[in-house]
């Protein structure tokens, strides 16, 4: 069986630095920090203060009230996203089979704050079960590309992938195998999170997990760097319209980019933490560049998962020397969420975007807030520190990984001329 080839028409975002693909981009390039004090609660009981906050989502924009009281937030950053991708693709009723559009989309949670917030409305009451009978349509994780489905009539494959940080990328590896396969012409992917809530920051917080730099939360999130000391949790939207070659080419649609190969793997070690040595990390690169038919020199740009934890920053760095070899320090490689923070089942989609855009545009994001040289960093790597940096990327590698030992990488390259 010839597997087909798989492009990208259709990007959209939502971020703590940029409401759109233009406004994320800006924030990537010039190295905007989206962390502040969380408006969303009060926090003063609480250890961390701060988060990466989508900031001034207009809700109407996209859909009335009486709909937007229907969804929770994960849902309604994932119409937004997924709205733009799909107008960016040029997709409309005439130049799509509606029955070979699908949606796959990830989340690592859901609707959390829904789930919070009826649970301490039922706590105040007198044990009467009182819930809105929307409750459960909000809260479940495969109601965003149920809706993105409904609005758009898309009638192919419809779910959502769950695998804590490394969702989105395995909604994309599922976008990617289904149209090689045949069995779709168009699938819209990506992910969402809206997990800046008491219940997700104090949970989070007990695993000591996220940072507690309350004294300066725009430095926060700085992987790589030998003072970091947790990630910073964020949320939005980044969607991608995946699509058959020959009928994007047949429908006169742009091109970003070619969906070269991906891989999966598994730590199969420990709950949260990863391996010391990398193991699954090597492992999931090293699937994805054979997937891909590639060798790793390549290979000229990776957005590593870089959460700005102390274990794992180094660990998928040691996993990197290990593949590439002396090609390593050839590689420009950097951490975007040093801007967005962590958007968990987010943070696959809006990565491989910010990979796609470094493509198109020839210019690496940096990776911000790096004041002090981690002394266990092989230091000939080059991590693009604090300054975006101009080069061409034919080929760009976007990781993931989830609590779990969940591994996934996808490689973008450029469209080859015919």
């Amino acid at each position: 069986m010839v597997l087909k080839r798989v492009v990208v028409t259709g990007l959209g975002a939502l971020t703590p630095i940029g409401n759109n693909i233009q406004e994320y981009w800006n924030g990537l390039i010039n190295g905007i920090s989206g962390a502040a004090p969380i408006t969303y609660y009060d926090t003063e009981k609480h250890k961390t203060k701060f988060a990466c906050e989508v900031k001034n989502f207009n809700f109407e924009v996209y859909m009335d009230r009486k709909e937007a009281r229907r969804l929770d937030k994960f849902a309604q950053y994932a119409i937004a996203s997924s709205d733009e991708a799909i107008k960016d693709a040029g997709i409309t009723p005439e130049n799509i089979d509606k029955q070979r559009v699908g949606v796959i989309w990830g989340a690592g949670i859901g609707g959390l704050e829904t789930f919070q917030d009826e649970v301490l409305y039922y706590a105040k009451c007198d044990g009467t079960p009182k819930f809105n009978p929307f409750f459960i349509p909000k809260m479940i994780a495969d109601i965003a590309p149920a809706h993105i489905s409904m609005r758009n009539g898309f009638m192919g494959p419809n779910y959502t992938t769950v695998s804590a940080c490394a969702s989105s990328s395995n909604a994309m590896i599922d976008a990617f195998n289904y149209i090689r396969l045949g069995m779709c012409d168009v699938i819209i992917t990506g992910g969402s999170e809206a997990a800046i809530t008491i219940a997700g920051m104090g949970g989070f917080s007990s695993m000591h997990a996220l940072s507690t730099r309350n004294d300066s939360p725009e430095t926060a999130s700085r992987p790589f760097d030998a003072t970091r000391d947790g990630f910073v949790l964020g949320e939005g939207s980044g969607a991608l319209v995946f699509e058959e070659y020959e009928h994007a080419k047949a429908r006169g649609a742009k091109i970003y980019c070619e969906v070269g190969g991906c891989g999966m793997s598994s730590d199969a070690y420990h709950l949260t933490a990863p391996h010391p040595e990398g193991i699954g990390v090597i492992a999931v690169m090293e699937n994805t560049l054979r997937d891909a038919g590639m060798t790793p020199d390549q290979v000229d740009h990776i957005n590593t998962h870089g959460t700005s934890t102390p274990l794992g920053d180094v660990a998928e760095l040691k996993a990197i020397s290990h593949v590439f070899g002396s090609h390593a320090k050839n590689i420009n490689i950097n951490s975007t969420k040093s801007m967005t923070g962590h958007l968990l089942g987010g943070a696959g989609a809006i990565e491989a975007i910010a990979s796609i855009l470094a493509m198109k545009y020839g210019i690496i994001p940096p990776t911000i807030n790096h004041q002090v040289a981690d002394p266990t960093i092989d230091p000939s790597l080059n991590l693009t520190l604090n300054v975006a940096q101009k080069r061409e990327v034919n080929v760009a590698m976007s990781n993931t990984f989830g609590f779990g030992g969940h591994n996934a990488c996808v490689l973008f390259k450029k469209l080859e001329n015919e």
